[in-house]
C-alpha cells in the first residue's frame, strides 16, 4: 500500500452499520446476538477469527446460583462477589450480576452450550474460590462447567449462533481508532484489514468495545499475544479516563516459568498447593477455606512461601499444585484440559506427580468506566458520572465495577454474557428510538487517526537502522512491569516504573520498521498494538504510586493496611498529565440492604 493511500481517506472503503462492536470474545459475541435477532445492522470487528477471541482460554467455569450440588441463593453470590472485591465493587452492579445469573446460565444451555451434566442430568458445578453458603459460614458448589474447557464451549456457540443470526463480521482486522464526529461525538471506527493493509472506515450510530483485557503488559501471563488492551487505549486517545488500572490479578497458579493458566478447578476438585517440605500450607493464610481462598490471597501466599526459601525445585521458585490423591478417572473426566497443558509443557501427568505452579497475570479489573447497561461514563466538570453518546463498552476492558480490587473465579465468563446482553439491550431500545445523533455523511475529525498511521507508514528503515525494534521495547516493557508492578509494589518500584516507562516511550518514537510500506506488516500491527501497551502501563503505574494502602490485589509492602477512610474509592486516571480523580464506590444495592466493609478473611 502506497502512503497516499493509507493516508488519504478518500480512498477507505466505507461501510455503515447501526453498530459496530469491536472484539468477538463471548461478551462481543452476545452482544451482537441480541443485535443481529433485533434486525439491527451489526458488525463484529475482531483481531483473529471470533473463535481464536479469548474467552476460548477460559477453563474452569461460570457462577450462578443454581444450587443444583448444594444449597444456594443469588444473595449469597452478591455477598462473595462484594467480599471478594474487597468492597471495591460497585453493590448495584454486582447485585445486577448475581440476580442475574442463573437466567444467563440457563439461556447459554438453551443456545446449545454442553454444560457437564451431573447423574440426575442437570448441569454440573464445582466449589471455586471464595464461594460460600449463607454469608460466608460454609463452602458453595457454585461454579458450571463443561469439563475444564467451559469458555471454548461458550465461544463456539455463540458464534454459531451469530453465524445464523446475520451477524457481519470482519474477521483479522485491527481496530485502529474510535472517530468522531465535528461536535466531537463517537461517529464509527477506522479498522485495518490486517492481510490487505487496507484502511476501512465504519460508521455506525454507536460503538460497542469489547477489546478484553492487556495481560500482555507483563513477561509472564496467561493471556494470548492478541491481548493488548486496544479499545483501552482508545478511550485514553479519545480524551475518556479509565477507572482502577492499579488492580491486575495474578492468578495463583501459572504454569512455573512459562505462565500458562492451570485452572483453579484443579484446586476445586480437590488439589493442594504444598511447598517444599511437603506441607500443604494455605492453612497458615486461609485456616477456613485454605486451598479455595480469593485469588489474590492464594497469590500472595505462594509468593510469601517462595521469598521465604520454602520453595520448590533447585532454584526454589516455584510451588507444587498436588492432585495425585485424586482419583485418575475423574482428572480425565473434569480436568482433561489442564491435564493435557501439564503434559504438553512439562512433561508431567499429574495423575500422578505434583506440577510446579507459580502466580502469573491473569486478569484485569480496571477499565473503561460504564454502568450496568455497559455506557462508558466520563465525568462532568461537577464530577457527576456522565454518559458518553454513542459508545458502550462490555467484558473484561470494561470496569462496572463488578470485580473491584479483586475477582472471583467463575464471575468473569458470567461477567461478559450478563453485560454484553444487557448493553445490547440497551442499545436496542436506543437505536429503535428516533436518529438524534449525526447523519451519515456528516463530516468526521480524522486526521488524528491520519498522523497515527502516516508515522508508522513513515517508520521505514534504512541503512541507519538502529538495534532497536518493536519486539526489544516490548520485552523490555514487559519485564518492568513484572519487576516493579508485581504481586508486591512499594513507593520506590512504581517510581521507578513511571521513569521507566518514559523512557520506553522516547525509544518507542524512534524505532523504524522492518518494510513499513508493505501492505501485509505484521511489524507495523505490534508497534500500534505496543503504542496502547505502552498507554496502559502507564496509566497502571500512576494509578497504583497514587493509591497508598494495601487492597484486594494491589499490595503496597510499605502500606500494609486496607484504609476505607481514605481509599475507598475508585481511581479515574486521564492521559493527559496523568491526572487522576477519584469517585466513591456505590455501597447501596438496588433491592436489598449492602454489605458494609470489615475485614476480609477467609
Amino acid at each position: 500500500m502506497s502512503l497516499a493511500e493509507l493516508d488519504n481517506p478518500a480512498q477507505w472503503d466505507i461501510y455503515h452499520f447501526d453498530a459496530v462492536i469491536v472484539g468477538a470474545g463471548g461478551a462481543g459475541l452476545r452482544s451482537a446476538l441480541q443485535l443481529a435477532q433485533s434486525d439491527q445492522n451489526v458488525a463484529v470487528v475482531s483481531k483473529v477469527f471470533p473463535t481464536r477471541s479469548h474467552t476460548v482460554a477460559a477453563q474452569g467455569g461460570i457462577n450462578a446460583a443454581l444450587g443444583n450440588l448444594s444449597e444456594d441463593n443469588w444473595h449469597w453470590h452478591m455477598y462473595d462477589t462484594i467480599k471478594g472485591s474487597d468492597y471495591l465493587g460497585d453493590q448495584d452492579a454486582i447485585e445486577f450480576m448475581c440476580r442475574e445469573a442463573a437466567e444467563i446460565v440457563r439461556e447459554l444451555e438453551h443456545f446449545g452450550v454442553p454444560f457437564s451434566r451431573t447423574d440426575a442430568g442437570t448441569i454440573y458445578q464445582r466449589p471455586f474460590g471464595g464461594q460460600s453458603q449463607r454469608f460466608g459460614k460454609s463452602q458453595a458448589t457454585r461454579t458450571c462447567a463443561a469439563a475444564d474447557r467451559t469458555g471454548h464451549a461458550i465461544l463456539h456457540t455463540l458464534y454459531q449462533q451469530n453465524l445464523k443470526a446475520g451477524t457481519t463480521f470482519f474477521n483479522e482486522a485491527f481496530a485502529v481508532d474510535l472517530v468522531k464526529d465535528a461536535q466531537g461525538e463517537v461517529a464509527g471506527l477506522v479498522i485495518l484489514d490486517i492481510a490487505r493493509g487496507k484502511v476501512q472506515l465504519l460508521r455506525a450510530r454507536s460503538v460497542v468495545l469489547a477489546t478484553g483485557g492487556a495481560c500482555q503488559l507483563f513477561e509472564t501471563n496467561t493471556n494470548a499475544k492478541i491481548n493488548t488492551g486496544d479499545g483501552l487505549a482508545m478511550v485514553l486517545r479519545a480524551g475518556l479516563p479509565l477507572q482502577d488500572m492499579e488492580f491486575w490479578q495474578f492468578h495463583p497458579t501459572g504454569v512455573a516459568g512459562k505462565g500458562m493458566l492451570l485452572s483453579e478447578a484443579a484446586r476445586g476438585e480437590g488439589g493442594v498447593l504444598r511447598n517444599a517440605e511437603g506441607r500443604a500450607f494455605m492453612v497458615d493464610y486461609a485456616p477456613n477455606v485454605k486451598d479455595l481462598a480469593s485469588r489474590d490471597v492464594v497469590a500472595r501466599a505462594i509468593a510469601v512461601e517462595v521469598k521465604e526459601g520454602r520453595g520448590c525445585g533447585p532454584n526454589k521458585d516455584h510451588v507444587l499444585l498436588d492432585l495425585t490423591h485424586l482419583d485418575a478417572e475423574v482428572i480425565k473426566q473434569r480436568l482433561p484440559g489442564i491435564r493435557d497443558i501439564a503434559l504438553t509443557f512439562l512433561g508431567l501427568d499429574m495423575c500422578d506427580s505434583p506440577v510446579p505452579v507459580y502466580p502469573t497475570a491473569h486478569y484485569m479489573m480496571g477499565g473503561i468506566p460504564t454502568d450496568f447497561h455497559g455506557r462508558v461514563l466520563t465525568q462532568s466538570v461537577q464530577g457527576e458520572a456522565t454518559p458518553v453518546a454513542g459508545l458502550y463498552a462490555i467484558g473484561e476492558c470494561a470496569c462496572v465495577s463488578v470485580h473491584g480490587a479483586n475477582r472471583l473465579g467463575g464471575n468473569s465468563l458470567l461477567d461478559i454474557v450478563v453485560f454484553g446482553r444487557a448493553a445490547a439491550r440497551h442499545l436496542q431500545a436506543a437505536l429503535a428510538g428516533p436518529n438524534t445523533r449525526t447523519q451519515a455523511d456528516s463530516p468526521l475529525d480524522l486526521a488524528p487517526i491520519q498522523q497515527r498511521l502516516a508515522h508508522w507508514q513513515q517508520a521505514v528503515s534504512d541503512e541507519a537502522r538502529s538495534e532497536d525494534s518493536v519486539a526489544a521495547i516490548r520485552r523490555d516493557l514487559q519485564a518492568a512491569m513484572q519487576q516493579d508492578c508485581g504481586v508486591f509494589r512499594t513507593e520506590e518500584t512504581l517510581t521507578q516504573l513511571c521513569a521507566s516507562l518514559a523512557a520506553l516511550q522516547a525509544r518507542l518514537k524512534k524505532v523504524s520498521l522492518q518494510d513499513a510500506s508493505a501492505a501485509f506488516n505484521l511489524e507495523r500491527l505490534e508497534a500500534m498494538e505496543l503504542e496502547n501497551l505502552m498507554t496502559l502501563a502507564t496509566a497502571t503505574a500512576y494509578s497504583a504510586l497514587a493509591r497508598k494502602e494495601s487492597r484486594g490485589a494491589h499490595s503496597r509492602m510499605d502500606y500494609p493496611d486496607r484504609d476505607d477512610q481514605a481509599w475507598l474509592k475508585h481511581s479515574l486516571y486521564f492521559l493527559q498529565d496523568h491526572r487522576l480523580t477519584y469517585k466513591p464506590v456505590n455501597l447501596t444495592p438496588l433491592t436489598v440492604d449492602g454489605f458494609e466493609p470489615k475485614a476480609r478473611v477467609y
